[in-house]
């Protein structure tokens, strides 16, 4: 049943998905905002400023890509690079369970120079989508290389090499001031041309590398919707994105109202953990008596710590027997 038109909400909610859709450009995209979600993550790791920056990038990321999947299925984002941040790994539960760590060289982060973009703290080395639907489903994996670009720029890469679907992707990132002190904020937009007729989906080939001297490149215009689509979203300014008051709704209508653009129902966010006491009890069972024997600390029990949610647990080696 289609929902009836309705007045744009003025209302900003934060830690929501907002699908969209433009249907008179065929195109399609989800509004993401993160405020408590990715504050409590961020201070939580307590991670340099650069470094959490970054990570706040990779989970809007991840969440703009991952909210696709229906109820159930997991979305993993994760970099391996040479630069000072070594790997980020975000973990999406879809609907709505967001989860995030970064490793690097704290040394190699504090040498930089103030500012410094996404790039030069990646280094060279892979961004990675993995894609577990779920049930008896196959996991999918697409990989693209990090060339001393950033998250944005590695997103549309992967979309025009593997998936062949026009992609915009905007993400930012910044800070807020209350009374109650400052708070981390992430934005991300993303608008992708999905029209009915594959026609008209279609990309000029990619350069082989190896084509004969002479070769005329295969020239595809870009679809003139597409062209209209892309101009308008990529207007959007990044303290658009995390502005705690512009609404979601809003800055759709700024960007498509003469279009006309469609809403649909906002998906909730949480940062969530989906470690628990019984996977670790499992996992321990799982080691040989003498990896057991070693995590032993003076006060003689095993203790874990989550990577992701830093919670502590504590189990008893008599309970694990040889």
């Amino acid at each position: 049943m289609t929902e009836p038109a309705r007045e744009v909400s003025d209302i900003g909610y934060d830690d929501v998905v907002l699908p969209y859709a433009v249907e008179a450009l065929s195109t399609r995209g989800r509004v993401v905002r993160l405020g408590p979600t990715i504050d409590a993550i961020l201070k939580r790791h307590d991670y340099p400023e650069p470094v959490s920056r970054l990570l706040a990038e990779a989970a809007t990321l991840a969440v703009l890509l991952g909210s696709s999947l229906k109820l159930e299925g997991r979305f993993q984002l994760q970099t391996k690079s040479a630069g000072p941040v070594t790997m980020l790994l975000v973990d999406f539960d879809a609907p709505s369970n967001l989860r995030a760590l970064a490793r690097f060289d704290a040394a190699a982060v504090a040498a930089l120079p103030a500012g410094v973009g996404a790039g030069a703290l990646l280094g060279e080395g892979y961004l990675a989508f993995t894609v577990d639907p779920g049930g008896d489903l196959s996991r999918y994996q697409g990989v693209v290389a990090l060339e001393g670009q950033g998250l944005q720029e590695a997103a549309h890469a992967y979309f025009e090499r593997s998936e062949q679907i026009p992609t915009l992707a905007r993400l930012a990132v910044g800070q807020s001031v209350s009374p109650n002190g400052v708070a981390w904020r992430a934005g991300g937009l993303l608008a992708q041309f999905l029209p009915d007729s594959p026609e008209r989906r279609r990309r000029a080939d990619l350069d082989p590398g190896d084509a004969p001297p002479g070769t005329t490149p295969h020239d595809l215009p870009e679809d003139d919707e597409w062209v209209e689509a892309k101009s308008r979203a990529a207007t959007t300014e990044d303290h658009e994105l995390i502005d705690p008051a512009l609404s979601s709704e809003r800055l759709l209508f700024r960007l498509f109202n003469e279009r006309g653009v469609k809403v649909f129902r906002p998906k909730a966010l949480a940062d969530v953990c989906r470690c628990s006491a019984e996977r670790i009890d499992a996992m321990l069972q799982s080691f040989p008596p003498e990896e057991r024997r070693a995590m032993i600390g003076d006060d003689g029990m095993i203790g874990v710590t989550c990577e992701f949610c830093s919670t502590k647990r504590i189990f008893d080696p008599a309970n694990y027997p040889d």
